[in-house]
């Protein structure tokens, strides 16, 4: 155990529980124009390229937990589900689709996304242009496939929310920390594991730096299954990037805001 963990576990060990079962839960569904079935498929692709690592974009904050926990690099694992909704129209055709860009890491720095990652969302939100999105930073040393026939069920109403009151998962979280509060029910799991991962490096990040995408790249990108490896690094590499002088990047006011 690093001493970091150590730390983690005396500061957080009375409201969680050094025993309880953590875990990172996400909904997901068609985003910013492309289908799930693309999406993973070049979540697969950015994982090869990557060595393992890819960045699944969320949009909800993390809740404050999540720093301690990625800088004590305690374990995580990710359950990804489908949603029972359809999605929004918004998202399977967006007005406008952007790149996010930068990263803030857990130290509050801000960073350009890994060589071969790409997070996109839709421009807008109802408020206006988006200024800011999330993302799950995962690992998995083993390919990503959306298992739809028969995976393992998951009973959400066994966790609870890690910090606060420690309420249980509400309607509106597509994204949520948890813990195991209660022995899962099968009989009350709604929802099915269709993808796994770990949690990894920041763990549950801010994101930068948006920049529009052209018709031209949005296209490719919602043609990923049909690339190769090769190919994707080369598309990846022509993706407008940001430059952070001095190669650190600047240091954020906050995590979170």
């Amino acid at each position: 155990m690093t001493e970091a963990h150590s730390m983690w576990r005396s500061a957080y060990g009375r409201s969680l529980g050094v025993r309880d079962e953590i875990i990172c839960w996400s909904r997901m569904q068609a985003e910013a124009g492309q289908s799930l079935t693309v999406i993973v498929r070049r979540k697969e692709l950015e994982r090869r390229a990557n060595g393992g690592l890819f960045m699944w974009g969320v949009g909800n904050a993390p809740p404050g937990a999540v720093l301690a926990l990625a800088r004590a690099e305690v374990p995580i694992p990710v359950y990804f589900s489908v949603m029972k909704s359809r999605p929004k129209a918004v998202d399977l055709a967006p007005v406008r689709t952007v790149a996010w860009r930068s990263y803030v890491d857990a130290q509050g720095v801000q960073r350009p996304l890994p060589a071969c990652s790409v997070v996109t969302s839709r421009g807008d939100s109802a408020s206006g242009s988006k200024r800011v999105h999330y993302a799950l930073m995962c690992w998995s040393s083993t390919p990503l496939q959306l298992s739809l026939d028969g995976p393992p069920l998951f009973d959400h109403s066994a966790f609870c929310n890690v910090g606060g009151s420690g309420a249980p998962v509400g309607a509106s979280q597509v994204t949520a920390l948890l813990r195991r509060c209660r022995p899962s029910a099968s009989e009350a799991a709604d929802y099915a594991v269709n993808l796994r991962a770990s949690l990894f490096g920041g763990y549950w990040v801010k994101l930068t730096d948006p920049v529009e995408l052209d018709a031209v790249t949005t296209a490719k990108l919602s043609n990923a299954a049909s690339l190769d490896l090769s190919e994707w690094r080369n598309l990846t590499s022509a993706m407008p990037k940001v430059d952070h002088e001095g190669g650190e990047g600047e240091a954020q006011r906050s995590l979170f805001w």
